[in-house]
C-alpha cells in the first residue's frame, strides 16, 4: 500500500466539480459489545466507500477484533468491495447460526418491536445461572459458535500478510494485562480469546497462558495506533456508552452499567492522557510529540443508549441490519459535518470528553 501524504490538499472531483480530498491514510479504534458490534460494520461499509481514506491500521477488541480481521481479509483479496463483502458474509453467517440459537425474544417483545432479551425465559435463566455457575460446568465441551464461521469467512493467510496493520487485544487472565497480538500471530483462537466474556466461555489458552475479552484492559488499545501507524488521524467506533441519563435502580439496569463503565474504562485513560500531551504540546519529536499530534474523531449513536446487555447476545438478522444501517447514518452524519477537517484537526475535543477521568 502506497503512503499518503500526510498534509492532505484538494482536487476537482470529476464526479461533478464538487471538491474532492487527497488522499489521506487513517487509522481505526474499533471498540467491542456483542452483537452490537454489527454497528461498527454499518460504519466501516460507509468509511470503505470514501476512496480517499486509506485504511493503514486497526485496533480492536471483542466485536472489533471481528470486524476488523474480517475487513483485513476481504481487503487483501478484493480491495474495498471485497472488505465490504467479506463483512456482510461475516455478519449474515452469525445470523444463521443464531437462528439455533436458546437465546431468543420472546413474543411480546417481537410484538412490541423491542431488541432485549431481558424477558426471554432462557436467557433469564442463563443470566441467573452464570452468576452461580461456571461455564467450565455448563458447557464442559468449551464450544463457540463463533469458531467455524471465523475458520470459513476469514483468510488468515491474507490477513498475516495483508496491507493493513491489525491490533487485536485480549487480557492475560494471569496477570491481568492487556496483551496485543499483531497480524502474523492472529489465529481463530486470537479472535475468540479478544471475545470472551468468561461468564459465558472458558478461558482461551495461546502460548500457555489464558486470556479472557480484551474489553477489560482494553477497548481498544489506542498505544499500537500511536506507536506503529504512521497516520496522524485515528477514527473511534464507540459503542458502549460514555454517558448514560438517570441512575440505574434493577439488577439488570445496574449490571448493564457497570458493563459499560468497566469497558470504557481503559480507553477514557489513554484519551485523557492523549489530551493533557496535547496541552502540554512543545515543537519537537519523540514519542511524546506524536501522542499529542494524533487527531482523533469519533462515531457514535445515541440509539445505542436505548439497547441494553442483553441485546448484545440477540444476533437475529433484522437487529443486525438494524445497527447496520444505524452505523452508515452515524458515519454519514460524521462525513457531512466533519469530512473538510479530517487530516487538519481533531473533531473530538479530548479534554472536554474525558474531564473528570
Amino acid at each position: 500500500m502506497s503512503k499518503a501524504p500526510s498534509n492532505p490538499g484538494r482536487a476537482d472531483d470529476e464526479r461533478g466539480g464538487n471538491p474532492r480530498r487527497a488522499p489521506l491514510n487513517i487509522d481505526l479504534a474499533l471498540q467491542g459489545g456483542g452483537a452490537h458490534g454489527a454497528y461498527t460494520w454499518g460504519v466501516l461499509n460507509r468509511i470503505l466507500e470514501e476512496d480517499w481514506l486509506t485504511i493503514e491500521a486497526i485496533s480492536g477488541t471483542s466485536a472489533g477484533a471481528m470486524n476488523a480481521a474480517v475487513l483485513a481479509s476481504g481487503y487483501a483479496s478484493g480491495g474495498r468491495e471485497g472488505a465490504r463483502d467479506t463483512l456482510n458474509r461475516y455478519w449474515r453467517k452469525v445470523a444463521d447460526a443464531a437462528r439455533f440459537s436458546p437465546f431468543q425474544r420472546s413474543p411480546l417483545d417481537v410484538l412490541l418491536g423491542r431488541w432485549t432479551l431481558d424477558t426471554s425465559p432462557l436467557f433469564v435463566a442463563m443470566d441467573m445461572m452464570s452468576r452461580v455457575v461456571s461455564p467450565y460446568s455448563l458447557n464442559p465441551m468449551g464450544t463457540n459458535p463463533l469458531t467455524d464461521i471465523l475458520a470459513e469467512i476469514i483468510d488468515f493467510d491474507a490477513v498475516a500478510k495483508g496491507p493493513i496493520k491489525l491490533f487485536i487485544s485480549a487480557t492475560n487472565v494471569r496477570t491481568g494485562r492487556n496483551r496485543v497480538f499483531r497480524n502474523a500471530e492472529i489465529t481463530p483462537q486470537v479472535l475468540l480469546a479478544s471475545a470472551c466474556l468468561p461468564t459465558l466461555f472458558h478461558a482461551v489458552e495461546i502460548d500457555g497462558e489464558s486470556y479472557w475479552d480484551g474489553g477489560y484492559s482494553g477497548n481498544p488499545p489506542m498505544t499500537p495506533l500511536i506507536e506503529e501507524s504512521t497516520a496522524s488521524d485515528t477514527i473511534l467506533v464507540q459503542i458502549n456508552p460514555v454517558e448514560r441519563p438517570g441512575t440505574p435502580r434493577t439488577a439488570r439496569e445496574i449490571l448493564n452499567r457497570l458493563n459499560e463503565v468497566s469497558f470504557n474504562a481503559v480507553l477514557l485513560k489513554e484519551l485523557r492522557m492523549m489530551a493533557l500531551l496535547q496541552r502540554e504540546a512543545v515543537s519537537g519529536s519523540g514519542e511524546g510529540a506524536r501522542w499529542a499530534r494524533m487527531r482523533v474523531h469519533r462515531i457514535a449513536s445515541d440509539a445505542m443508549t436505548e439497547l441494553g446487555y442483553s441485546s448484545k447476545l440477540n444476533a437475529e438478522w433484522e437487529f443486525l441490519t438494524m445497527l447496520h444501517d444505524e452505523g452508515r447514518r452515524s458515519a454519514e452524519a460524521f462525513y457531512r459535518t466533519h469530512r473538510d477537517e479530517i487530516g487538519k484537526r481533531s473533531t473530538l475535543d479530548l479534554a472536554e470528553f474525558t474531564k473528570g477521568v
